[in-house]
C-alpha cells in the first residue's frame, strides 16, 4: 500500500485527474523533462496502487508503461527503477525486467541502478528456488552484479550485505566474510551485516563469535528477530540462562506472541528456573485448555521439582488429552524412575519398546529406537541387573550405526559398575581396537586403566585427545585420571588448564568443585572449604556442593549445625539421593540421634543399592553406638568387602586399616558378651 508520503505526493501532483480520462503515456517530452518524468512517475505509481487493490492485470500493464515513461525522460532518477523493478518482481514479470535492465546496460555499462535491478531480479528468482535446487547459473549471474556494483561503489553497504549473502549461498565462506566486513566498513551500524555475519558464524560452527556479532547487534538495535536468533546460538551452547535472558528481551518487545512463550519456558525450565518457567506454562495452558504439551511440560517441571504428587495430576491430564501420545509415555517412565520405582520403569519402558516394534526402521526411528535401549540399560544398570544392561546396550549398534562407540563405553562403564573389571578391560580393548580415536572409547578404556592403578598410561591415553577441541573437557578428564592416582600435583596443573578454557558459569561450577574435593582428599580444609564457597556463590542451588561441604564439616565434627542446614538443603533439593542421605545420617551420628542417623543410612544403602564401603561403614559405627554389634559387625565386613572387590585405586589402606580395627574390637566385644 501506498504510504503518507506518496499519498500526499499524488495528491499534490495529480489533484482531481480522472483515471477515464487519463491519457496515453507522454513519450515526446524532451530529454530529461522533469516534468513529463514526475507525471509518469506518479501515474505509474496509482496504477500500481490500483493493481494491489483490485488485482487488475490491465492495470499492471499502464502501471509498466507510465514508469518506463519515466524512465525515459529522466534517466538519472533511482527511484523510478526501484519502484519499476519491485512491480516487475511482485508480478512476476521477471523476464521483462531482465530485458529492460539488459537493454540500460547496453545503453550505458556503468549503470548501476540497472545492475542493482538486474542483481535483485537474480535474487528474486533465487528465492524462488528450494535450497537444495539452487540455480547456479543464476547464482554466479547474481554474484558478478554485485561484484560489480560493490567495485564502483565501494560505500554501498546494502550491496556488500547481499553479496554476502550470495556466497553464503555458494558455499564461500571467506568471500562472504569479507564482503560482511566491508559492508561494516561502509557503516559501522549496519544490522543486516552483523546480523549476516552471526549467521555465517553460527553455520560454520563458531558460535561464541555469532554471539558476539548478534550481542552488538541486541544491544545497539534490539529487535524481535536479532534478540531470537541471539537465544538460539546460546541454545547451541546450551547456555539456557543467557537464552532465556535473551527471550525475555524479545517478550517485553512481543508480549503476546505465545511462541516466544514458549520457547522462553523451555529455557527456563532448562536453566532450572523452575517456578518461573511454571509460571507461564501455566498461563499458556488456561489460554490454550486442549494443548497436551502444556501439561506435560508442567509434569516435566513438578517432577525436577519433586513434586511427584502435581506431576501425576499434570501428566494425567495430558494423557486425557493425548491418549495415544509417546511423550507422555516418555514421561511416564522418567516419573516412575524419579519415584525410585524402577521395576515399574523398566516394565513401562520395556513395554514402549515392544508398542513401537517394526519390521524396519527410517534413520531417524533407528536413532531414537537405539536412544530408548540405552535408557532402559541404564535403568538395569541402577538396579544391579548388569547381564540384562549389556544386553540392551548391544541392542544400540544394530539400529544405530553411529551409537557403536558409545554403545561401546556404556558396556564398559557396566561392567566396572558391577566391579568386574577383567570383562571391562576386555571390552575396552575391544572398543579400542573398533573404534580408534573415538573420545568416549578413548576415555572409558583409560578409565580401566587407572582403575588398575596405570596411571601413566591411562593418562597418556587421554593426553593424546588434546588437539584444540574438546580440550576443557579432555584437561577434566586427566585430572579425574590423576585423582584415581591420588596424584594431585598432577590433577591440579590439569584443572588450572581446563579452568583457562572455561566458557560459562556452569564450566567453572564444575572446575571449582573438582578442585575442593582434591584439596578435601589431600586434608587442605580451608583451601576445599574456599572452593566450595565459589561455586556456591554462582550457584547457591549446588546440591552437590552442599552435600559436600556439610559432609567435610560433619566428619571433621565440626560447625554440626551449618553442616546440617547444607546437606538439609541438598536433600530438600535432591530426595532421594543416597549420598546425601548418607550425609545427613552422618550429621546426626554426629549430633548423637543415633536412631535418626540409621533410619537416614538404612535409606541410603537401598537407594545406593548397597555396595558403598562409605556407607557400610556409618552403619557399623551407628549400629555399635546403639549396642547392636551383630549388626555393626555385618556392616564392617560388607566395608572390608566393598574396599576389596573395588577398584585398585578406590582402596584407602588408613580406611581400611580403621574398619579391620573396628571389626576386629567388636569380635572381641561379642565374644566377651557371650561368655557373661
Amino acid at each position: 500500500m501506498i504510504g503518507s508520503a506518496k499519498a500526499l505526493f499524488l495528491t499534490l501532483t495529480l489533484g482531481c485527474v480522472s483515471i477515464a480520462q487519463t491519457p496515453a503515456p507522454a513519450t515526446k517530452p524532451a530529454d530529461n523533462n522533469k516534468a513529463g518524468a514526475y507525471y509518469n512517475f506518479a501515474m505509474g505509481r496509482l496504477y500500481a496502487e490500483l493493481a494491489g487493490s483490485e488485482g487488475n492485470r490491465e492495470y499492471v500493464d499502464k502501471a509498466i508503461q507510465h514508469y518506463q515513461a519515466a524512465l525515459k525522460l529522466d534517466p538519472a532518477a533511482g527511484i523510478i527503477l526501484e519502484e519499476l523493478t519491485d512491480l516487475y518482481v511482485q508480478t512476476g514479470k521477471l523476464g521483462e525486467a531482465v530485458s529492460q535492465a539488459e537493454d540500460m546496460l547496453k545503453q550505458n555499462p556503468d549503470n548501476l541502478d540497472a545492475r542493482r535491478m538486474l542483481g535483485r531480479i537474480y535474487m528474486r528468482a533465487l528465492g524462488n528456488s528450494a535450497e537444495s535446487k539452487i540455480d547456479e547459473g543464476t547464482l554466479r549471474k547474481a554474484i558478478d552484479q554485485y561484484q560489480q556494483i560493490t567495485a564502483k561503489d565501494p560505500k554501498d553497504s546494502e550491496s556488500w550485505v547481499v553479496l554476502g549473502q550470495l556466497y553464503r549461498m555458494a558455499g564461500k565462506s571467506p568471500e562472504a566474510e569479507k564482503a560482511y566486513n566491508s559492508a561494516l566498513q561502509a557503516d559501522p551500524e549496519s544490522e543486516d551485516a552483523l546480523t549476516g555475519l552471526a549467521m555465517l558464524y553460527a553455520n560454520l560452527g563458531d558460535t561464541k563469535r555469532a554471539i558476539e556479532k548478534l550481542k552488538t547487534v541486541t544491544e545497539k538495535s534490539p529487535n524481535e528477530r536479532t534478540l531470537v536468533f541471539l537465544a538460539k546460538a546460546y541454545e547451541e551452547q546450551k547456555d539456557w540462562k543467557n537464552a532465556a535472558d535473551a527471550l525475555k528481551r524479545a517478550m517485553a518487545l512481543s508480549p503476546d506472541n505465545d511462541h516466544l512463550a514458549r520457547s522462553l519456558a523451555q529455557d527456563l525450565m532448562f536453566s532450572e528456573q523452575l517456578d518461573e518457567a511454571l509460571g507461564i506454562y501455566q498461563k499458556l495452558a488456561e489460554e490454550e485448555p486442549r494443548d497436551p504439551q502444556l501439561p506435560l511440560s508442567m509434569a516435566e517441571i513438578y517432577r525436577a521439582k519433586h513434586d511427584y504428587g502435581k506431576a501425576r495430576e499434570a501428566l494425567d491430564k495430558a494423557r486425557k488429552l493425548d491418549p495415544e501420545s509417546l511423550p507422555v509415555r516418555y514421561e511416564e517412565i522418567s516419573l516412575l524412575q524419579a519415584e525410585g520405582k524402577t521395576p515399574e520403569a523398566i516394565a513401562a519402558l520395556k513395554a514402549l519398546i515392544d508398542d513401537t516394534a517394526k519390521k524396519s526402521y527410517s534413520a531417524a526411528e533407528g536413532r531414537d529406537r537405539a536412544g530408548m535401549f540405552e535408557q532402559l540399560g541404564v535403568f538395569y544398570r541402577g538396579a544391579a541387573q548388569y547381564p540384562q544392561a549389556v544386553e540392551a546396550f548391544r541392542q544400540m549398534t544394530a539400529l544405530d550405526k553411529t551409537a557403536g562407540p558409545r554403545a561401546a563405553g556404556q558396556i564398559v562403564d557396566t561392567y566396572r559398575t558391577a566391579k568386574d573389571y577383567e570383562s571391562a578391560m576386555r571390552e575396552a580393548d575391544a572398543a579400542l581396537k573398533k573404534f580408534p580415536g573415538e573420545r568416549v572409547v578413548v576415555i572409558e578404556h583409560a578409565d580401566v586403566l587407572a582403575d588398575q592403578g596405570k596411571i601413566d598410561q591411562a593418562a597418556g591415553e587421554v593426553r593424546a585427545l588434546l588437539h584444540g577441541e574438546h580440550d576443557r573437557e579432555t584437561h577434566l578428564a586427566l585430572a579425574q585420571i590423576y585423582e584415581k592416582g591420588k596424584r594431585y600435583s598432577e590433577m591440579g596443573k590439569s584443572l588450572d588448564e581446563a579452568e583457562k578454557l572455561a566458557a560459562s558459569n556452569e564450566d567453572k561450577e564444575n572446575i571449582y568443585f573438582m578442585r575442593g574435593a582434591m584439596y578435601e582428599r589431600m586434608k587442605k580444609y580451608d583451601a576445599a572449604e574456599a572452593e566450595f564457597r565459589k561455586v556456591l556463590e554462582m550457584n547457591p542451588d549446588s546440591s552437590g556442593t552442599l552435600n559436600y561441604l556439610g559432609y567435610m564439616l560433619a566428619d571433621r565434627g565440626v560447625r554440626l549445625d551449618e553442616a546440617y542446614q547444607l546437606v538439609k538443603k541438598a536433600l530438600d533439593l535432591d530426595p532421594d539421593n543416597g549420598a546425601y542421605l548418607d550425609s545427613l545420617g552422618w550429621v546426626y551420628y554426629r549430633q548423637g540421634k543415633y536412631t535418626e542417623a540409621e533410619g537416614l543410612t538404612v535409606r541410603a544403602l537401598d537407594r545406593i543399592g548397597g555396595q558403598d564401603p562409605t556407607v557400610h561403614d556409618h552403619l557399623g559405627d551407628i549400629y555399635a553406638r546403639l549396642g547392636k554389634t551383630r549388626d555393626a559387625i555385618a556392616q564392617w565386613q560388607a566395608s572390608l568387602k566393598g574396599f576389596q572387590t573395588g577398584a585398585q585405586t578406590d582402596a584407602d589402606p588408613e580406611e581400611m586399616a580403621k574398619v579391620a580395627k573396628k571389626l576386629d574390637d567388636a569380635r572381641v566385644r561379642l565374644a566377651n558378651e557371650r561368655k557373661q
